[in-house]
């Protein structure tokens, strides 16, 4: 059974990380047939936890998972650790004195119980009093009733996550309201668009990403690049000397680590660190999330034998108008970038968009559309869930 998990983080209202909803594929039934979706689920979720390693997509935090009516009943949620795992009870699960008893033994012993799509009703009153987080849709929800429920759960033992959380309008909206817990791609957006200049620094880091993604770019360029920068340098040595890559002899200079990591890794780890210096008083997610879909692009171009340096900074670069809060055209227009790596970034057209569009389907968990895409371009769905592990693998080194 191929099995399709991605990621989408929760932040505290100071935009700190609190946790990831982990989403699975969904429409289970159809896509296997003679499985209900519980027993399927059940499956995903076994191997996730047990195959995949929650460690590997969780990163160390908190994850939300739905549970449906279902799996409450069997119990499956004790099948995991209290201590990272948040039960999402989904909004259709009707609060019979069955699911209650499930829920309240859930709470005794230690678990997060959180209710999502919440719309209030009194049958609901046993939940929400085991509840510690209530999840209610921002898009599907109007003010209005939003601030009305608030006041009707004024008393409750909890705490409110905003849900579908898009721009960051929407995010300051919520927070005055008095949510805790903000989920969506609103930290992925400019903040504000206006035509400010780019600074000279941010200029200077932009063109050395581009520089060493260059094809053309040779080892003793590369070298005398990141020579000239004492940051990078330092930091590059200390990534390699890290835990994570177990060396019995330490790195201690440039070209070490070059002939170390190999031109393309050594590309790679460059752009990442260079990237890591526009983010400044940004999310660290959004790093995160740049580092996940660039990795995950080359993983992809070198699958399909095509230029894995170009999908990498088209990833990286997707986000570069959340990084400077500038518009994307704007940003491209400073930058020496070919036309159709312009087209992808700006009007989302050309060439390089599908696998930009990819991406974006794989981070949202649009797994129908995602189906057709890797149809066309004949990529293996195991294969693409191995990308993925990896790109966050890479991203939490950063």
């Amino acid at each position: 059974m191929d099995v399709f998990v991605a990621r989408q983080p929760i932040f505290r209202a100071n935009k700190k990380l609190f946790a990831y909803e982990l989403l699975f594929r969904t429409g289970m039934s159809n896509a296997f047939p003679g499985i209900d979706g519980g027993t399927a689920t059940s499956s995903l979720l076994s191997s996730s936890f047990f195959t995949v390693g929650i460690e590997r997509i969780s990163s160390g935090k908190l994850v939300f998972i739905n549970f449906t009516e279902e799996l409450l009943l069997r119990g499956i949620p004790t099948l995991f650790p209290h201590n990272q795992v948040v039960v999402e009870i989904l909004e259709d699960v009707k609060p019979t004195n069955e699911v209650i008893a499930a829920c309240q033994a859930l709470h005794q012993k230690g678990y997060i119980l959180a209710l999502d799509d919440f719309i209030f009703h009194e049958n609901l009153q046993p939940l929400i009093e085991i509840a510690k987080i209530i999840k209610i849709d921002f898009r599907l929800t109007p003010l209005a009733e939003i601030s009305k429920m608030l006041l009707q759960l004024k008393d409750a033992p909890c705490e409110f996550l905003a849900e579908k959380i898009e721009t960051h309008e929407e995010f300051m909206e919520a927070k005055a309201l008095g949510f805790s817990y903000f989920q969506g791609y609103f930290f992925a957006k400019p903040e504000i668009l206006r035509n400010k200049d780019i600074s000279s620094s941010q200029l200077t880091i932009m063109q050395l990403i581009c520089e060493v993604n260059r094809a053309e770019c040779d080892i003793k360029k590369l070298e005398a690049l990141i020579n000239q920068d004492v940051s990078i340098s330092y930091k590059l040595i200390n990534y390699l000397n890290s835990a994570y890559y177990s060396r019995l002899q330490p790195v201690s200079s440039i070209r070490q680590a070059i002939a170390y990591l190999g031109e393309r890794g050594i590309r790679m780890f460059i752009s990442l660190i260079a990237a890591s210096r526009l983010v400044d008083n940004k999310p660290d997610e959004l790093l995160r999330a740049s580092a996940i879909r660039a990795r995950f692009l080359e993983q992809i171009a070198i699958e399909l034998d095509i230029d894995s340096g170009e999908l990498f900074m088209l990833g990286l670069f997707s986000m570069l108008d959340a990084m400077l809060d500038n518009s994307m055209e704007y940003i491209v227009g400073q930058l020496p970038l070919s036309g159709q790596m312009s087209e992808a970034l700006v009007k989302r057209g050309g060439t390089l968009s599908p696998f930009l569009r990819l991406a974006e389907n794989f981070e949202a968990g649009n797994w129908s559309d995602l189906d057709s895409q890797i149809a066309i371009m004949k990529i293996s769905s195991a294969k693409l869930q191995d990308f993925y592990l990896n790109a966050v693998k890479l991203a939490d080194l950063f």
